[in-house]
């Protein structure tokens, strides 16, 4: 390259000209905040309704049982990460340590499984805008976030990452003023409008104790209920978590960055979920909590400050908006990865000058918007049938992760690690000890996890709103399977 051609200052920021690649912009506060941001949104703030409804008090122990798995895959997923950053994460790896057809499926599921969530986010940020100005058309709204969060997309990496960092902070500040709102009723032995006194007995005296519905047992509808059943619900409440891994390939020192985030989410799981449906159900007696508003409105309702529902209204609309954005980067991100793999067409690799795949954001925003589309023409097709292939291929996505990181562990043993790694020219044990950041237990933790998330897969068919994702799922594997024999037939 001729000296013209070469910047004078080469700088990895979005706003200065440097040659086409992706930018290591993402700092440590925005990784810990898009950690912490996965973990926490509208199914927190609304469908712990569900939840608690299914398994009462004991819906702690199913958030501490869900939140280990998540916390496992994660960790499987940072070990990888780690040794060898990459936009698009698991289908990279996937490919590079299992073979193409893996890296294909995993990607191609992944991004279909975000635009089907952003589908479902964009469709309901009307009802949101609504509760303020209800004259606004609810199409009106979708589009207009849409727009939004594409150009702030566009911006670059270090926009996206201060859009979440305050997406995130806006999220944290709702469930920590709950909690110590809550903790004050409890401790100033406060009135409540049930008349029941506030306190952590509670869990154990109201509605048949701590276990109300037990392991498992079914009603006289026949629906089934009890601890086992409401894993299936806590689980899809984590989708996002992996987005850590996302980010490796732009983060600025992800040997650093990274075990830092993935080691909070565990104490992160404990306060905002434990901590705050623990308080919940202290305040609130959770046979009283029906879904009908969210429990964080009803917690301050109980006591009297009824502004409470417009200020959690203001929350979850912010928790939409970042679910969409971190949607359309992640997403963006994996056509990148997969067009480097030769797993999608050569356009959607291509970056502009600030390092962003344009192709990658306007093409996923595009058939986003296709897909709202289709919820507002027929909304009982999408939510019964789009929404029940996204519910199923977050759990294809975490149980490729777990096989992709004991390939992984197989190649890096047998002396195949990547050549920029600290691990090039090691093999055997040698190797495995010298990886950073290592998968606790790695010869028995990927088994227990694929072994509970085969569970999870079980108990959704025990549940009539779950089980067509089980269908689903079936028919989506053969769908990309026949995708990706059709495609190497072609070439």
């Amino acid at each position: 390259m001729s000296t013209t051609d070469a910047p004078k200052k080469p700088r990895e920021t979005d706003d200065v000209p440097v040659p086409a690649t992706l930018r290591k912009s993402l700092k440590n506060r925005h990784i810990q905040l898009i950690a912490l941001g996965g973990a926490i949104g509208t199914g927190l703030f609304y469908g712990s309704s569900e939840s608690i409804a299914l398994a009462g008090p004991s819906i702690l122990l199913a958030y501490l049982i869900g939140g280990l798995a998540i916390f496992m895959i994660v960790r499987a997923l940072s070990e990888m990460s780690v040794e060898n950053p990459k936009a698009g994460a698991f289908s990279y790896y996937a490919t590079r340590y299992w073979s193409k057809r893996a890296g294909f499926i995993s990607g191609w599921n992944y991004w279909f499984n975000y635009i089907l969530v952003s589908m479902v986010e964009l469709s309901v940020v009307g009802s949101f805008v609504n509760y303020w100005f209800p004259a606004i058309p609810t199409w009106v709204s979708a589009a207009v976030f849409l727009v939004i969060i594409c150009a702030a997309n566009l911006l670059g990496v270090s926009k996206f990452g201060e859009f979440e960092f305050w997406f995130a902070i806006i999220k944290i500040v709702a469930v920590i003023a709950m909690i110590i709102g809550g903790l004050a009723v409890i401790i100033f032995v406060l009135p409540t409008a049930s008349g029941v006194r506030a306190s952590f007995a509670n869990w154990f005296t109201v509605g048949n104790g701590f276990f109300p519905n037990g392991l498992m047992g079914q009603n006289s509808d026949g629906s089934w209920t009890g601890l086992l059943m409401a894993l299936v619900v806590v689980m899809f409440s984590f989708g996002g978590t992996e987005l850590i891994g996302i980010t490796a390939g732009e983060t600025e020192d992800p040997k650093t960055t990274i075990p830092r985030a993935t080691n909070d989410i565990i104490w992160r799981i404990l306060v905002f979920y434990i901590g705050a449906l623990g308080v919940i159900m202290a305040v609130v007696p959770w046979n009283t909590i029906d879904g009908k508003s969210s429990p964080f409105v009803q917690i301050f309702d109980s006591v009297g400050i009824h502004a409470a529902a417009g200020i959690l209204n203001f929350v979850c609309l912010t928790a939409v908006m970042s679910v969409y954005n971190s949607g359309l980067y992640a997403n963006s991100r994996m056509l990148y990865s997969l067009a480097k793999q030769g797993n999608a067409p050569a356009y959607l690799g291509k970056l502009n000058s600030r390092g962003v795949p344009v192709a990658g954001v306007l093409t996923s925003a595009a058939i986003t918007a296709i897909a709202v589309v289709v919820v507002f023409v027929w909304p009982e097709f999408a939510f019964n049938y789009l929404m029940s292939i996204a519910t199923i291929a977050g759990i294809i996505n975490w149980t490729m992760i777990m096989l992709t990181e004991m390939k992984f562990r197989k190649v890096v043993a047998a002396g195949g690690a990547p050549e920029d790694s600290e691990l090039a020219g090691l093999s055997g044990q040698e190797a495995l000890d010298a990886i950073h950041f290592k998968l606790p237990f790695a010869k028995v933790t990927p088994w227990v996890v694929l072994a509970f998330l085969a569970l999870v897969v079980v108990l959704m068919c025990f549940s009539t709103s779950y089980r067509i994702a089980v269908i689903a799922g079936v028919i989506w594997l053969a769908i990309l399977f026949a995708a990706y024999q059709l495609t190497q037939a072609k070439k």
